[in-house]
C-alpha cells in the first residue's frame, strides 16, 4: 500500500490521484509554494505570495491545479452516490429529446432541437411551413467530435436566406472564429475573416459587418467584407480603452446600427442596410453619461436614453437628422419605472419596463396611440421577448417562467389580445407545482434601503430556524436577478432546502439608482445588503447560521468571498463559483480582458481613493487568519473574464491563513471557460456536484 506522502509526491509528479489512491480522513491538502513578489502602490508595499500561479503554462502551476483536483476527488469521494442520484434526478426530469418554438424568418421557420445522449443543439429549418423536409443547419454534435468544448458565438442568416455567418469558441476563451456557410450547398465559403465578435448581414446578402477584438479582448475594430474578397476595410477603430463596439441590423431590417459604449456613455452609427458600401454616419455624438440606444421604424429612428432620465425614456427623431432639437417624446420618464427596452413593430411597439423589481410589457398602437399591458400574476417570476425576427407581424412571442412555473413561451396577438401559450418545458417525472411556494419578502440594510428577496420551498415547511437554506445573489453591473425555473433545484427543494434569491444593491432589479449605489465608492453596499439578507432569513426563521449555504458566481463570486471575509460566523458553507476575488491586483493589469472598462464599475487602483476604496472588501486581499466557514471554490482553466489564477491564489492564501479545521476545496475544469462545461450532460454533472456538495455540508446525505 502507498503511503499518502508518496501518493502526494505522486500527484506532483503525474498532476492525479484516484479516489482509492487517498484516504479521506487523512488527505491533506496541496500546498501551494510562497515566492513573493513585491511592488509599490501609492508608497504602500504590496506582496503576492501567489502570483507565479498566473503562469499558465508552465508545468508546475498545472501539476498544483491538478493536485488541488486530485485532492477535491478524495475528500468528496464520499458524497459520489449523493452526486450521481441528483445526476440522474435532473435526467430524469428532463425531455432530452425535444424541440423549440419554430420563428419565422423570411420564407423559413427556424428552430433548434436536440436528442438523447447528445451533448448539443441542432439548428434546423424548413421552408414554408413545418410540414415541409427538415434542413440541417447547423449541427453542433459533428462540430464538437474530438474537442473538450464547443462554444456558438454568431449565428446570422443572411436577408435571403442563403447564407450562415456562425463563428465558434473551442477553448472556453470566448475567441470566436468566424466561418460562412453557402446552405444551398451545405459548403465553407473559402473567405477567412478569423476571430470575430459580433457579425451583420447587409440587405444584398454578400457584404457582411464585424468586429474584432484586441489583444484584451476589448472589441474595438469594425470592418466591411465582401464574399470572394481578400481585403476587408475598417471602418472604425474605437481608439478610447473605456469603450467597447458591437453591430446589429434594426428592427425593420432598414438599418445597420453599430455602438460605441463604456459602461455609462454611448455613441451609434448608422448605415441604410440597402447601401452597404456608404459611409456610416453618427447619430449622436457621445457625451459623457448620455445613454442612449436605437432602433428604426418607418423614418423614424427610435431612442431610449438617459438624457434627463434616470431610467430612462423614449423618443423618436427623423432620421434624416436625430438631433436632440427634434425629439419628440413617446414614453415620458417615470422615477419608479425603468425602460428596459423595446421591441418595434410595423403596426405596433411594445415597451419592456421594470417596476418594484418585476417586469411587465405594455403594448403601444401606432395607429390609435392605445395602450395595453401585459400582467403577470405571480409574486416573483422572470419575463423576456422571445427574438420577434418578423417585422411585420402582429405576434408579440415572450417567454415566462417563475420559480414554480417552468419555461413557457407565449404568443401575443397585438390585434386581437389573445394569448397562446405555444410551450412549457416539460418537466417529466410527475412535477406538481402546487407542492411548492414562492413569495417575496424583504430585509433592512443598515441604512435603512429596504432590500427584496425572492423565495420558493415545499409546502408544509415550517418557519422554526431548522430548514437548510440556499441564499443566493450577484449584485454588479446593474444586471437583474429574476426568480426561474430550474429543474436541477427541485433536487434542492424536495430535500427540504429554501432557496432564496436576494435582489442586492449593485444589480439593476429597483432601476438605475439601485446599481449607482452598488458600485464604484458604494460598492460595498451590495455586502451589507446580502448579509442584512442572511440576517432577516435567520431572524424570520426560515434556516439558522448552521444551516445557511451562500452561494454567487463571476462578480457573484466577489460577493460571496467579501461576506465571508466580514461575517464568516454567519454561514456554513460558501460556494464561489469561477470568482472575481483579486480584485486590486487584476484591476492593475490593464492587459486582462475587461479590465479597463471596468474602472467605471470598481474603480482604479491606481487613484489613491479608489484603491483605499477596493482595499477595504477586496476578497483576497482581506484574508485573515480566523475561521471560516466551509468553502468550495470552483473554475475552469480557459476562463477569460475570470482567469483561472484568481480562485487558484485565493484558494491557496485562504488555506495559508484559516484557522478553522473546515474543508475547503478547490475544483478546477481543465478544459471549459467561464460557464463552465459547454455540453448539456456535463454541466449536469458540474451542478449535481456543486449540489452534493453543499447538501452534505448542511447534513443532508441522500
Amino acid at each position: 500500500m502507498r503511503t499518502l506522502a508518496f501518493t502526494l509526491l505522486l500527484t506532483m509528479m503525474t498532476g492525479f490521484v484516484t479516489n482509492a489512491q487517498m484516504n479521506p480522513e487523512t488527505a491533506k491538502p496541496p500546498v501551494a509554494k510562497k515566492i513573493a513578489k513585491q511592488d509599490v502602490l501609492h508608497g504602500e508595499g504590496r506582496i503576492d505570495n501567489y502570483y507565479w500561479l498566473r503562469e499558465k503554462t508552465k508545468p508546475e502551476v498545472v501539476s498544483h491545479l491538478e493536485a488541488e483536483n486530485a485532492y477535491t476527488a478524495s475528500v468528496t469521494g464520499h458524497l459520489k452516490s449523493l452526486e450521481n442520484d441528483i445526476y440522474k434526478e435532473i435526467l430524469s426530469r428532463i425531455k432530452q429529446t425535444d424541440l423549440s418554438v419554430p420563428y419565422k424568418l423570411g420564407d423559413y421557420w427556424y428552430y433548434t432541437r436536440t436528442e438523447e445522449g447528445k451533448q448539443y443543439s441542432i439548428y434546423c429549418r424548413k421552408r414554408g411551413s413545418m410540414e415541409s423536409e427538415e434542413e440541417v443547419v447547423l449541427d453542433l454534435n459533428q462540430l464538437a467530435e474530438g474537442r473538450k468544448f464547443l462554444g456558438l458565438g454568431a449565428y446570422a442568416v443572411s436577408e435571403n436566406g442563403s447564407m450562415l455567418a456562425y463563428s465558434l469558441d473551442t477553448t472556453g476563451f470566448r475567441q470566436y472564429r468566424l466561418y460562412i456557410k453557402d446552405l444551398s450547398t451545405g459548403k465553407l465559403l473559402p473567405d477567412d475573416i478569423g476571430q470575430v465578435n459580433s457579425v451583420v448581414w447587409a440587405a444584398d446578402n454578400k457584404t457582411v459587418f464585424y468586429v474584432k477584438e484586441d489583444q484584451a479582448k476589448r472589441p474595438y475594430r469594425f470592418f466591411r467584407h465582401v464574399l470572394g474578397g481578400t481585403k476587408d476595410e475598417l471602418l472604425f477603430e474605437e481608439q478610447d480603452e473605456l469603450y467597447r463596439i458591437w453591430a446589429y441590423r434594426s428592427s425593420d431590417k432598414k438599418q445597420i446600427i453599430m455602438a460605441s459604449a463604456s459602461s455609462e456613455t454611448t455613441e451609434m452609427r448608422s448605415l441604410p442596410s440597402d447601401r452597404p458600401d456608404g459611409a456610416f454616419r453618427i447619430l449622436l455624438p457621445r457625451e459623457e453619461k448620455h445613454e442612449y440606444y436605437v432602433d428604426h421604424r418607418e423614418d423614424l429612428f427610435y431612442i431610449r436614453t438617459n438624457r434627463n432620465a434616470k431610467n430612462f425614456r423614449l423618443v423618436t427623431a427623423a432620421d434624416s437628422d436625430p438631433s436632440e432639437k427634434n425629439w419628440r417624446e413617446v414614453l415620458p420618464y417615470r422615477p419608479s419605472v425603468k425602460l428596459e427596452g423595446i421591441n418595434l413593430f410595423r403596426e405596433f411597439a411594445v415597451f419592456t419596463e421594470r417596476e418594484n423589481g418585476l417586469i411587465r410589457f405594455v403594448l403601444h398602437h401606432f395607429g390609435s396611440g392605445g395602450r395595453k399591458t401585459i400582467d403577470f400574476p405571480e409574486p416573483a417570476y422572470a419575463a423576456s421577448g422571445g427574438g420577434n425576427p418578423e417585422f411585420n407581424t402582429t405576434v408579440f412571442r415572450y417567454n415566462y417562467q417563475s420559480f414554480i412555473t417552468p419555461s413557457s413561451v407565449y404568443d401575443y396577438d397585438m390585434q386581437s389580445g389573445k394569448q397562446t401559450l405555444m410551450k412549457q418545458t416539460e418537466v417529466l417525472g410527475g412535477y406538481d407545482p402546487s407542492q411548492y411556494h414562492s413569495e417575496r419578502i424583504a430585509a433592512k440594510a443598515p441604512d435603512g434601503t429596504v432590500v427584496p428577496i425572492s423565495l420558493v420551498y415545499r409546502k408544509g415547511t415550517k418557519k422554526d430556524g431548522s430548514n437548510p437554506l440556499l441564499l443566493y445573489a450577484y449584485g454588479s453591473y446593474g444586471i437583474s436577478q429574476s426568480a426561474t425555473f430550474s429543474p436541477a433545484r427541485l433536487s434542492l427543494l424536495d430535500r427540504g432546502v429554501v432557496y432564496a434569491l436576494a435582489h442586492i444593491r449593485g444589480g439593476g432589479e429597483m432601476g438605475e439608482q439601485w446599481y449607482e449605489d452598488g458600485k464604484m465608492l458604494k460598492k460595498r453596499n451590495t455586502f451589507t445588503d446580502f448579509i442584512a439578507c442572511a440576517e432577516h432569513l435567520i431572524e424570520e426563521r426560515y434556516t439558522s447560521s448552521s444551516r445557511l449555504a451562500i452561494q454567487g458566481g463571476s462578480a457573484g463570486g466577489l460577493l460571496i468571498g467579501a461576506v465571508i471575509n466580514m461575517r464568516p460566523d454567519l454561514f456554513r458553507v460558501a460556494h464561489l463559483a469561477v470568482p472575481f476575488v483579486d480584485v486590486i491586483n487584476t484591476m492593475l493589469d490593464e492587459s486582462l480582458p475587461l479590465t479597463v472598462g471596468e474602472f467605471l464599475e470598481w474603480g482604479n487602483p491606481k487613484k489613491k481613493e479608489e484603491y483605499e476604496y477596493l482595499k477595504t472588501y477586496c476578497p483576497y486581499t482581506n484574508i485573515e487568519a480566523k475561521n471560516y466557514p466551509t468553502i468550495l471554490v470552483t473554475t475552469s482553466f480557459n476562463d477569460s473574464q475570470v482567469m483561472y489564477w484568481e480562485p487558484a491564489k485565493y484558494t491557496a492564501k485562504m488555506r495559508e491563513f484559516k484557522t478553522d479545521k473546515n474543508l475547503l476545496v478547490f475544483k478546477i475544469n481543465m478544459g471549459a471557460g467561464h460557464g463552465g462545461a459547454s455540453g448539456r450532460y456535463d454541466a449536469y454533472k458540474e451542478q449535481a456536484f456543486n449540489y452534493a456538495f453543499l447538501l452534505g455540508q448542511l447534513g443532508i446525505a441522500q
